[in-house]
């Protein structure tokens, strides 16, 4: 259940595919990113796009799991998202943060700007940083059939210490507790959980 290139990965609850997602690392081209912070949306919930049933927008979120849902926010970004449980029911997992690993140079170039912490601390920036577009919605993330790859945790890596929190830049459900960051890590966007300022108190 842990390796995010089966779509068996994907097939259970969003919630559970977004806190496993937490140190997995996404790949596109020559860059790539370790996952530091998620949110997951359900269409149950008025804040998902599924929401409001099936349209010729949402209707990646209504297919089959482990297809990326690519859409454009505000007119300006493109943010990147994993469809999750069975096929007919609107879930995904939105991809908030990553930890550049690959590529830093030309996610600089880019992105026009140097400081490695905020490459990719925030959806917007992470599609732009790792060249993720709106041509790239529906395409598969599993198996290597997609140009998107979600690999697993390293085993060498850091654990994440994920810590939940309320789902940001939202106005509708706002007080679900659907957001998983990994306490550990500078990447993550800002304003940060409750909890994770609590975890970075202890620790200092």
């Amino acid at each position: 259940m842990n390796d995010p290139r089966r779509r068996s990965f994907y097939e259970r609850s969003v919630h559970a595919v977004a806190r496993d997602l937490v140190g997995c690392t996404i790949r596109h081209g020559d860059t790539s990113g370790r996952i530091v912070e998620v949110e997951s949306y359900h269409q149950e919930e008025p804040a998902c796009h599924a929401y409001n049933g099936l349209t010729p927008r949402t209707e990646v979120l209504f297919g089959p799991p482990g297809h990326a849902y690519v859409y454009r926010s505000y007119g300006i970004h493109a943010l990147l998202n994993a469809v999750a449980e069975e096929e007919g029911l609107g879930a995904a997992v939105l991809i908030r943060a990553l930890e550049p690993i690959d590529g830093v140079d030309l996610m600089r170039l880019r992105r026009r700007m140097d400081r490695v912490d905020d490459l990719c601390s925030g959806p917007g920036k992470l599609t732009q940083a790792l060249g993720i577009g709106l041509d790239l919605n529906g395409t598969p993330i599993t198996d290597g059939r997609g140009p998107i790859e979600f690999l697993p945790r390293p085993a060498d890596s850091r654990p994440p210490e994920v810590v939940l929190g309320e789902r940001i830049g939202i106005t509708r459900a706002v007080d679900l507790p659907w957001r998983f960051c990994d306490a550990t890590s500078t990447s993550v966007s800002r304003p940060r959980p409750p909890a994770m300022r609590a975890s970075a108190r202890r620790a200092a």
